[in-house]
């Protein structure tokens, strides 16, 4: 077959740069940006008695929102899975608390929240050193990987043994211990007919584990511990929201496939989320069960939304454009003047230029579309799904897991856009413009132990997409995401509406709803994750409703019997995970 060229490789997310937010050169290192030696440094004690031959510095931290900074810590880098225990048993007997630090590419105050006391922290740098990959073939083929490994080095190595992956998330600039964490996903599931491919899931990422080695307490001293994934003990660690430190994991793999990727953004957002009885061929759950992969991207106040369409297809689809790496489309890398103009009137307080706007970024995106050839795209799994890198807007996100089945996608999604669409209307009579960046929607499956290749295996206790056994028709999770710039005037009030009705209304026999750990929830007008009786005991709740026990209390137990003097904790996790 004659494959046609590809375009060159670009650089910046396709959604959010589109959304048009400048981004400044301090902002495109929002990873940690200096460090100072510690025989130099002086803003915070030197930890006592560090272990020597483990680098030690103080460096900056700033989350992917910017809302979590952290001016100086004391950071480290192991060069090895002995090392985290020689770090861990240090920790132990000095009254020092590790931090495992990937990317930070994540809104939620897992590592630290904002503002919090780091003189007795130690963040660890997986990036550095714990970076080994191997890929062994079998039944299903395996690949093992130190945490510090990003996603771009573990599906360019999975690439290149012909394997990959059904779904992945679209940076990537995450490492997998950070991926695994939080239970990251992609969009995707498996079309009528259609055969799943042996090594895959179609839930989150955590279900691809086979096995993980973490540091854990066995009585007198901390040591590194491997768990199989039909071992009931490592439920917990498949999504352990930073309150363990896993070194290494292995996930199962599949033959790789050639995916087709085709925008549109042609449709009526009212066609779209039509309400299921009037839902026609354009509607959410129709070009969901035609393609499999869907992402629908929505500008408030605009009237066609920007849908991503992925597709198992084995052949080059003649029109397609061919592409032999990821990140493609390319008219995100530049901010016009006048979405420049928008945005410093938005951030100076003229909220009311919201509209106009978001008018634009839709116009940017059909234009980049066409100007770039970006409309249909085919080549291998990980050249089409991947879309997301650093040097892109910084916004802030809610984020929800919506439990529920096949057949009633189309009513989760028509029911959010309709609530949201009344929400903003209501904020805007009062002449507020709280959300100014898109509304996100995709799909997923949920991690099925019986999609993990092992026999025996066991689902992840804190997963967003585990199972209700009580529900066993519930067999899709809708992700639902609500953007806007930090800062924005009213998100707050805005979020905590949204929330409120988000889990006052999926719920029963309809769906259910849980957090999307990596993102916003729990809002009061205060912000994310200050609403202290969702964290201790509606977000419990929405995680063990369902389930045979109470899951989340196991999962705290568990992670407490591995860490009982808490050196992997936070502030945060103490309230949610006491």
């Amino acid at each position: 077959m004659n494959e046609k060229p590809a375009p060159h490789p670009l650089s910046r997310r396709s959604l959010l740069t589109a959304a048009g937010v400048g981004v400044t050169a301090s902002a495109l290192s929002w990873t940690p940006a200096f460090r100072v030696p510690a025989s130099r440094a002086s803003t915070i004690p030197v930890p006592p008695n560090f272990p020597a031959g483990i680098s030690l510095y103080q460096q900056g931290f700033q989350n992917w929102s910017e809302q979590i900074t952290i001016d100086s810590v004391w950071t480290c880098a192991p060069q090895s899975p002995q090392d985290v225990v020689t770090l861990a048993n240090w920790a132990y007997q000095n009254g020092y608390r590790l931090r495992a630090r990937g990317m930070g590419h994540n809104w939620s105050p897992l590592l630290e929240p904002d503002g919090a006391s780091v003189a007795t922290v130690v963040f660890v740098d997986t990036t550095q050193h714990l970076t080994a990959l191997s890929i062994a073939a079998g039944s299903p083929a395996t690949v093992t990987a130190q945490a510090g490994v990003t996603m771009d080095a573990l599906l360019a190595s999975l690439q290149g043994a012909g394997l990959g992956l059904a779904a992945v998330p679209a940076p990537g600039d995450l490492t997998i211990g950070g991926v695994l964490a939080i239970n990251g996903h992609g969009s995707a599931i498996l079309t009528s007919g259609q055969s799943a491919i042996p090594g895959t899931s179609y839930g989150s990422l955590s279900n691809l584990i086979q096995s993980l080695t973490a540091v854990t307490w066995n009585g007198s001293a901390y040591a590194l511990q491997t768990f199989r994934r039909g071992d009931p003990a490592i439920a917990a660690l498949l999504t352990h929201l930073g309150r363990s430190f896993v070194t290494e994991v292995t996930l199962e793999a599949g033959a790789n496939q050639r995916l087709q990727c085709q925008s549109v953004t042609s449709i009526n957002v009212a066609d779209l989320f039509a309400p299921p009885g009037s839902a026609g061929s354009s509607s959410f759950a129709s070009l969901l069960a035609s393609n499999g992969g869907i992402e629908a991207i929505w500008f408030p106040f605009t009237l066609t939304p920007w849908i991503k369409l992925w597709s198992r297809q084995p052949n080059w689809p003649f029109l397609s454009n061919v592409v032999s790496s990821p990140y493609n489309y390319s008219f995100a890398n530049t901010i016009s003047q006048q979405e420049s103009t928008f945005i410093s009137d938005i951030v100076a307080g003229d909220v009311s230029v919201t509209p106009s706007f978001e008018t634009t970024q839709i116009s940017v995106v059909d234009a980049g579309l066409l100007t770039t050839g970006t409309f249909d795209l085919w080549g291998w799994s990980k050249n089409v799904q991947l879309y997301v890198q650093p040097t892109t807007l910084r916004v802030t996100a809610a984020g929800y897991a919506i439990i529920t089945s096949r057949s009633s996608v189309q009513k989760v999604v028509s029911d959010f856009y309709n609530q949201y669409s009344a929400t903003i209307a209501a904020f805007q009579a009062q002449g507020q413009y709280p959300m100014n960046g898109p509304m996100e929607i995709r799909v997923t499956g949920l991690d099925h132990p019986a999609e993990a290749g092992t026999a025996g295996a066991v689902t992840p206790l804190l997963s967003s997409v585990a199972p209700r056994p009580d529900q066993p028709g519930w067999d899709t999770c809708v992700w639902l995401d609500m953007l806007t710039i930090p800062g924005t005037p009213h998100a707050n009030d805005f979020y905590q509406q949204m929330e409120q009705w988000i889990f006052s209304h999926y719920t029963g026999s309809y769906a259910t709803v849980r957090p999307e750990w990596s993102k916003g929830w729990a809002f009061t007008s205060a912000g994310a994750w200050t609403n202290t009786q969702m964290l201790t005991s509606t977000i419990p709740a929405a995680v063990s409703a369902g389930q045979s026990a109470d899951t989340f209390a196991a999962a705290r137990a568990a992670l407490n019997s591995y860490d009982p003097h808490r050196i992997f904790s936070n502030a945060f996790l103490d309230t949610l995970l006491p």
